[in-house]
């Protein structure tokens, strides 16, 4: 990292972002030709052979027209599906994204310097606090290194959304406020805000031109802590960001409307760099198991989380910290990549701070005192029920695999991403008899602005290969000629789907413009193997690779009946 800094002193964060190629819309006939593909696996003859006529009738028809308004509207934009993707993924969504939308996922300092240890969260916090503040001044420097494939650069735009970001909730649209700005755009908002047991208090990271230091923000979260472990709690605000959207823009409506000052602390908290929270639990964690504290971080205490914030850093009473985000306004790389800068300058300060003791008189935490009222209270504990009741139904398993990592599937020429992904897809096949529709994430940041698709995992050659493993005629010859099948198609859909050419996005794009036209849903859609292949966000499996480094994260599972599969892979686990 030290050095990709030392190099980026001529390459700044956001220079490419103007000369990336346009999100490409994929040739009609491909995409449907991937489609029908993608849902043999869970159709029988019949089944299939209606899909195959529907697919026909919509590609001489009602398909081939709304294509070219497709292009057409391509023609205008950048990125014809960014503002839509917003839209349709984020925004419409009236679920409470609290739980079901955001990623968390925790900082792995526990693995080296930080064991969990009772009596270190404020001081490591003002560390780890501090090591942010540099990363959020090297991306207003723009010194944040540009992320590349080979020497072709990758969009960056998401990382405007790491600090300074907020969601707001609209009746039937949220909206997304982002405060940041480089240094060369001007004036970028310098303030945190502290969340403790229910209550909110904010302070400035910059003091006469200068970052605060861990010793002062130590005096600062000291404070905080004394205070709000020696008087009675708060109302706990927060919990309502934890609501079913559209309620929660009611209720949010109806604070502003009982003070106006409501609106300049709510502001206040959106505009805020980054949301520290402040828990009084202490998750268990060891190297090998992490599932009680990624159910501490993605379920946790609501009072405490601004739900709709880019970035809640959360510490905990063991000296143990994660993170909780927003997911409309970036994917969790952006997080890794901090998560990643902040470990590796932990692990080379041996987890001190060892500079200055110095503390200038900078001026205390303020506290945000919302006005309240019975109703407010009552809402607020409605959404902590809602949360809690709906938190209960998940499980969580986080479990470190340490036979071998991606040193030996590499050994082998096999690829560790797609080695997990048939390791799930036969799993899947083994546990419930059949094969599992499956949602991977791929990767499209070459184009402009360019997010995600659909890289859907469970291939016919996929299930060929699970129905060898669980028939004991077949030679050991034979399941691995229909293994190595395996791992060329799917090498080759995740090389299509993050050069432009995956499907699942253009037909979503096709769905969105017949809406937009008012015309009728097009039959394609409402075919029963649509959503049974997974279509319509209906994946039994949603998975994704967080990386190669130390950084884990998670979502909740897709669909009720099923799973969240989120790993990562180092060279000696999985």
């Amino acid at each position: 990292m030290e050095n990709q800094l030392a190099k980026s002193t001529e390459e700044r964060t956001f220079q490419y972002q103007d000369s990336l190629p346009s999100l490409p819309v994929p040739s009609l006939e491909e995409s449907l030709k991937k489609y029908l593909e993608s849902v043999k696996p869970f159709a029988n003859e019949e089944e299939y052979r209606k899909t195959e006529e529907i697919v026909q009738k919509f590609q001489s028809g009602i398909g081939e027209k709304l294509h070219q308004k497709l292009l057409e509207r391509a023609k205008g934009k950048r990125n014809w599906l960014e503002e839509w993707w917003l839209n349709v993924a984020y925004l419409d969504v009236r679920i409470p994204s609290q739980l079901n939308v955001n990623f968390a996922g925790p900082a792995a300092h526990f693995e080296h310097y930080w064991p969990p240890k009772e009596g270190t969260q404020l001081e490591r916090g003002s560390i780890i606090l501090w090591h942010n503040l540099n990363y959020w001044q090297l991306l207003r420097k723009e010194k944040v290194p540009v992320h590349k494939v080979g020497n072709t650069p990758l969009d960056m735009n998401q990382f405007r959304m790491l600090f300074s970001t907020c969601k707001v909730p609209g009746i039937t649209r949220d909206s997304i406020m982002n405060y940041f700005r480089t240094e060369s755009e001007g004036r970028s908002p310098n303030h945190i805000v502290v969340l403790c047991r229910g209550r909110a208090f904010v302070f400035d990271v910059i003091h006469e031109g200068c970052l605060v230091t861990p010793p002062e923000l130590l005096r600062q979260l000291t404070y905080i802590h004394k205070k709000c472990h020696s008087e009675p709690d708060g109302p706990g605000i927060a919990a309502l960001t934890s609501e079913e959207r559209t309620r929660w823009a009611k209720a949010r409506e109806y604070l502003i409307g009982l003070d106006a000052e409501n609106l300049a602390l709510l502001e206040k908290i959106q505009s805020s760099l980054l949301v520290y929270s402040m828990e009084d639990d202490s998750p268990h964690v060891t190297p090998e198991d992490y599932s009680e504290i990624l159910a501490a971080i993605l379920i946790g205490d609501p009072t405490v989380r601004w739900g709709d914030k880019s970035y809640n850093l959360i510490s905990f009473s063991n000296g143990v910290f994660g993170c909780n985000c927003d997911h409309a306004p970036f994917d969790a790389m952006v997080m890794v990549n901090i998560s990643y800068y902040v470990d590796e300058k932990i692990f080379q300060n041996e987890g001190r701070w060892k500079g200055s003791e110095k503390v200038r008189d900078i001026p205390l935490p303020e506290e945000l005192i919302f006005t309240v009222d019975e109703k407010v209270l009552n809402d607020i504990s409605q959404a902590k029920a809602q949360y809690l009741k709906e938190a209960s139904d998940l499980q969580i398993a986080a479990y470190a695999f340490t036979s071998f990592g991606k040193k030996l599937t590499k050994n082998k020429m096999l690829h560790p991403d797609t080695f997990i992904q048939l390791a799930l897809q036969l799993a899947y096949y083994r546990l419930h008899g059949h094969p599992g529709c499956c949602y991977e994430t791929a990767m499209t940041r070459c184009f402009y602005h360019g997010r995600t698709e659909t890289m859907r995992s469970c291939t016919v050659e996929a299930v060929r290969w699970c129905q060898s493993m669980q028939d004991p005629s077949v030679s050991l010859h034979e399941r691995q000629q229909k293994m190595l099948q395996a791992f060329a198609k799917h090498n080759k859909m995740m090389k299509d789907c993050s050069a432009g050419k995956g499907f699942d996005r253009h037909l979503l794009g096709l769905l969105l413009i017949a809406k937009e036209e008012g015309l009728p849903v097009p039959e394609l859609f409402t075919d029963p193997l649509f959503s049974k292949s997974g279509g319509g966000g209906n994946f039994v499996l949603s998975t994704s690779l967080v990386g190669y480094l130390r950084v884990q994260g998670v979502v909740v599972p897709m669909v009720h009946n099923g799973y969240g599969f989120f790993y990562h892979i180092r060279d000696d686990r999985l």
